[in-house]
């Protein structure tokens, strides 16, 4: 039975069944062979799906390995995407600092294009010229190629405001002289100081302009006030006619009034901290009169105030900025090498090492970097000296031209009035050093030559006026008439003379000034000495000279300078040993 189902099993095709069938079959049998027929055909079905299912199987490898390949694609894409993000990652930043660089912000160009100048633009300007300058350094850049334009229009309106602005900054002074020209320096251009830096870097003639603006505007209102300032002053000065009744008058004057005192207010004038300064409405009273030495100090005062004031600001507002200047502390650092030197130039004549001339080369080299530094330095130093001097002295030539024309007044004075006195003089001339030391404290070179001319044109005047005391004891001494109150009081003249001229001495030794005492001294003891010989009775001689002598040390012991001076010690000295000279004739004779 089982070989027979088994090749049952083998047939494919049901008619060789019942072929092989066709023969009697037992009732058994027909009942297996529905079932045989039931499962072959269940078979069948099972074969088909297994095609079926091979075919599928088979389908899906294909198309499992057409997805493999897109797997493998779509991972190389990736890694390239990965590494273009890494590469834009990296381009992230300097892209968003490029962008932010050239972009100008709506509010900016807003706050620029809309609105006036005023405080808001001080930042705005800087940060505008931020992005101009991004942009110009990023030429290449197409973006930036495409702002320039924008950038340069902008600029230029800019340019046109600030310049409206800065010339609108001057009009009061323009229109009113009584602006006050310090107030508006420091409280409104020095605050605006950086856009008018804007300028000088990004346009030039608009700065330059506003530069002459100012400086013409400038030289208008000094020369105004001062003009207005030294007539007052020239109503106001009065010379002491032929010197009558003053202490200051000459030694040897053939006149026998004389003040005993010393006039110790106007020696103050020599100071900067003295008596107030001489207001120009001062010259509407016809009473008022003043010293030439305090009319001289208040144009002095006056000059150096607005002088120093004009300096400073001309320094801080108009500087100008140079990024290729050598650094002081690169300089220094150089500098330092030169400390090596000596030891360098004390083994130059030994015998060399294999290494010297290397070394020395180094050297060499060295030094002549820290001599090339100190060079540049000092010429940019002086170039900027010389800019800020020009502008000064555009603005205050005029001032320097008044305040000499009046001290030339002073000392070259009309035929109608006379020189001032050696003590003016040389009070002036203290005061002129004052100046001229308080000048280089505030850094106003400048005014410090000016000064030192006037200091060159005041000493010619005081040797002159010294020179004429020296000559009037000559003609008193040498004179037949003149009496014998009027050669007294020359020894008192002197001794007034002394006082004040040591008052007003210097911190410094000047022997220049005690040389002319000294002259005087000799001329006035030889005065003393013919005036006693003609006294033919010896005790009433050696009473004149002692009433003499005496007389100048009273006034020297009046003296504004302490005795405990070392020349007023001298000179108080000199004149004590005559007098005890005398008292001791007067003593011999009556004994």
């Amino acid at each position: 039975m089982f070989p027979f189902v088994r090749w049952f099993l083998s047939l494919d095709e049901k008619p060789a069944i019942l072929t092989i069938c066709s023969g009697p079959l037992r009732s058994s049998d027909r009942t297996k062979a529905s079932e045989y027929i039931e499962l072959h055909e269940q078979v069948e079905t099972s074969l088909d799906l297994l095609d079926n299912l091979e075919s599928f199987l088979s389908t899906f490898q294909t198309d499992l390995t057409s997805v493999a390949g897109q797997i493998s694609e779509l991972q190389r894409r990736s890694k390239d995407i990965e590494e273009r993000l890494k590469g834009r990652r990296k381009i992230e930043t300097p892209l968003a600092n490029l962008i932010a660089d050239l972009t100008i912000p709506p509010e900016l160009a807003t706050l620029l294009l809309d609105t006036n100048v005023g405080e808001p633009w001080i930042e705005a300007i800087a940060q505008f010229e931020k992005i101009f300058d991004a942009i110009k350094a990023r030429g290449r850049v197409k973006a930036s190629k495409d702002l320039s334009e924008v950038a340069q229009a902008l600029g230029i309106v800019v340019a046109t405001k600030l310049r409206a602005f800065f010339l609108a900054l001057l009009q009061p002074i323009r229109s009113n002289m009584s602006t006050n020209m310090q107030v508006l320096q420091t409280s409104v251009l020095l605050k605006y100081k950086s856009l008018f830096k804007y300028l000088q870097r990004n346009h030039p003639n608009v700065a330059i302009e506003v530069q002459r603006a100012y400086t013409g505007t400038a030289r208008t209102y000094y020369e105004t006030g001062f003009r207005r300032y030294v007539r007052s002053l020239t109503t106001i000065k009065t010379i002491i006619k032929g010197r009558s009744g003053e202490p200051f008058e000459l030694v040897g004057a053939n006149n026998e009034r004389v003040e005993t005192e010393l006039k110790v207010a106007h020696l103050e004038n020599a100071f900067l901290d003295g008596p107030a300064v001489t207001m120009a409405f001062m010259a509407d009273e016809k009473s008022y009169k003043d010293p030439v030495e305090a009319l001289f100090r208040s144009l002095i005062i006056v000059l150096l105030d607005n002088a120093s004031a004009e300096y400073s600001f001309v320094r801080q507002f108009f500087n100008r900025e140079d990024q290729n200047e050598p650094s002081v502390s690169r300089a220094g650092s150089v500098i330092g090498d030169d400390d090596h030197l000596e030891s360098v130039n004390e083994s130059s004549d030994a015998e060399p090492k294999p290494k010297r001339p290397i070394f020395a080369h180094r050297r060499q080299s060295s030094t002549s970097s820290a001599v090339s530094v100190r060079s540049a330095i000092l010429r940019r130093q002086r170039e900027e000296d010389a800019y800020f001097a020009e502008i000064w002295k555009q603005v205050m030539e005029p001032v320097l031209q008044y305040t000499e024309t009046f001290v030339q007044s002073i000392i070259n004075p009309s035929l109608l009035e006379s020189k001032p006195s050696v003590v003016p003089i040389l009070t002036m001339i203290r005061l002129n050093e004052a100046a001229y030391q308080e000048a280089g404290k505030r850094g106003c070179a400048p005014l410090e030559t000016f000064l030192v001319g006037l200091r060159i044109s005041l000493w010619p005047v005081f040797q002159s006026e010294m020179g004429a005391h020296v000559e009037s004891l000559k003609k008193l001494a040498d004179a037949a008439t003149g009496s014998m109150l009027a050669r007294g009081n020359a020894a008192q003249r002197y001794a007034i003379l002394f006082s004040a001229i040591l008052a007003l001495l210097g911190e410094e030794e000047e022997p220049m000034l005690f040389l002319n005492l000294s002259r005087l001294r000799q001329e006035l003891t030889r005065l003393v000495s013919v005036q006693a010989g003609k006294v033919r009775d010896p005790t009433q001689k050696a009473i004149y000279l002692s009433t003499t002598y005496e007389a100048v040390l009273q006034t020297l012991s009046k003296g504004p300078k302490p005795t405990t001076h070392p020349k007023a010690q001298t000179e108080t000295a000199f004149w004590r040993e005559r007098e005890e000279e005398a008292r001791r004739r007067i003593a011999s004779t009556q004994g």
